[in-house]
């Protein structure tokens, strides 16, 4: 039996990738190892978003090429977005590497795989070239939901809903390694939706780049909010979460659908990178401060228990200090629930990187510090007025050494947002859904008790 080692880098939109490419190798008799002296074959799905990203996914496969050059690795393959972007550098700097597999490419793995251990078997193989499966960025992969292997727990599951983007923000490398903005058949997801739902997965997850366009290309609208309701027919489902809402494009079609339908988390994550006018136009985006505060208000007077993510960038081109302190004002008056802050990344070939003002990285670096630290003030507040409330945890597994299990609310995306530490009398396993009473709080975390039938009688 040939065995793969998989190594998964990146958003959670690359781990979906990474999930089907995953059951394609188990449905066809590879076995999947941890160890890397065991692999005969290694694949990095790899990331190069921003600078950071790009060079994790660059350690990575130079320290995967390691085992190659020791001999127990006969094939060593990259796939996803540095594939896809750099397969000239690839093959040029890392001669390991046996085939880079692009972002649309990935229905391919088995094939590719196969070629390369049967050729590794001959004894006088010709001289090493490398192998390419690099299809064009706007083909739409297929969805392959009959062969996707969840790694998220068995409870929790992306369900990505469309490929690429069209909004070409001047700092987003995105269009160049993802293509133009696809969406999946509505009956295609709803398939894959099933299909989990019987495995045992309770909350499932929306996300592609932008999840608020879904439809336009298909069917000439948006249809987020017609998917949301019949996602939310499906037995088995008791969370619906929706990721990466460009806050331009949030309806109030979309809002009345999370308002009614009590299976969707009232919980939005908005990207809006800036708060002022003058560095948003340059950025590329579509809002101004003034839009950014109306629709935070609505949001809130609509539903009034609704949590809010946002992510900023810091030091973009030309962002003077008045600029930075006035976002800083903004995030202090709008007060999310959830906040995530970048120092800008220059990527080459996108319009920001060319242009003149660049900000001193030690300044960039300051500024995110200054926004986290408020925001760590602004968490800390909100978790604290938590204190007394009960609340439904999904249970996601246990500490032995604390004996006490750790969970997430409606409140908390996986992997980004915070976690409640629960203590249950009574055993628990991952995926119960229950109820806690909070007791305490830190920064970004809950503590709870669960809550029994008898003390509900009381």
């Amino acid at each position: 039996m040939k065995k793969v080692l998989f190594i998964s880098l990146g958003c959670d939109k690359n781990l979906v990738d990474s999930e089907k490419m995953l059951g394609l190798l188990g449905d066809s008799g590879y076995a999947i190892v941890e160890e890397e002296s065991e692999a005969d074959a290694i694949v990095v799905n790899t990331c190069c978003f921003i600078h950071d990203a790009k060079e994790e996914s660059i350690e990575t496969i130079l320290e995967m090429a390691e085992w190659k050059q020791k001999g127990n690795v006969k094939a060593l393959v990259v796939t996803g977005c540095l594939a896809q972007r750099y397969q000239d550098e690839i093959e040029e700097a890392i001669p390991e590497v046996d085939a880079v597999i692009g972002t649309t490419g990935y229905t391919e793995i088995v094939k590719i795989l196969d070629q390369l251990l049967d050729k590794s078997e001959i004894e006088h193989e010709e001289e090493h070239s490398l192998l390419s499966c690099c299809p064009s960025i706007d083909l739409l992969p297929a969805s392959l939901s009959d062969k996707r292997v969840v790694t998220t727990g068995g409870y929790t599951a992306y369900l990505k809903i469309a490929e690429g983007c069209n909004k070409r923000c001047t700092y987003c490398v995105i269009p160049y390694i993802r293509g133009r903005y696809r969406s999946f058949p509505m009956e295609d997801l709803l398939e894959e939706a099933e299909r989990l739902a019987k495995s045992g997965v309770k909350e499932l997850i929306l996300i592609a780049q932008e999840t608020t366009v879904y439809g336009t290309d298909l069917y000439g609208r948006k249809a987020l909010p017609e998917l949301l309701r019949k996602l939310c027919q499906i037995d088995g489902l008791s969370w619906i979460r929706i990721l990466y809402c460009y806050p331009e494009e949030i309806t109030d079609e979309l809002i009345q659908v999370i308002k009614e339908e009590e299976k969707i988390c009232h919980y939005l994550d908005i990207p809006i990178q800036h708060s002022e006018d003058r560095i948003l136009r340059n950025m590329g985006r579509k809002t101004n401060r003034a839009e950014l505060i109306s629709l935070v208000e609505k949001l809130r007077s609509e539903i009034p228990d609704i949590v809010l993510r946002t992510t900023l960038i810091t030091g973009f081109p030309g962002e003077t200090e008045d600029e930075f302190e006035h976002m800083l004002d903004f995030v202090d008056e709008m007060e999310f629930d959830r906040l995530g802050v970048f120092p800008y990344s220059p990527e080459e070939g996108t319009k920001a990187a060319e242009m003149e003002d660049q900000v001193p990285d030690e300044v960039k670096e300051q500024r995110r510090d200054a926004i986290m630290e408020l925001q760590q003030e602004i968490s800390a507040g909100a978790a604290a007025d938590r204190i007394g409330e009960e609340m439904s945890v999904l249970i996601e597994g246990y500490l032995y050494e604390e004996d006490i299990y750790v969970g997430r609310t409606y409140m908390d995306a996986p992997k980004v947002d915070g976690n409640v530490f629960v203590r249950s009398e009574e055993e628990m396993i991952s995926g119960d859904i229950v109820p806690v009473r909070i007791t305490g709080a830190n920064e970004y975390d809950l503590m709870g008790d669960v809550i029994y039938a008898d003390e509900f009688a009381e």
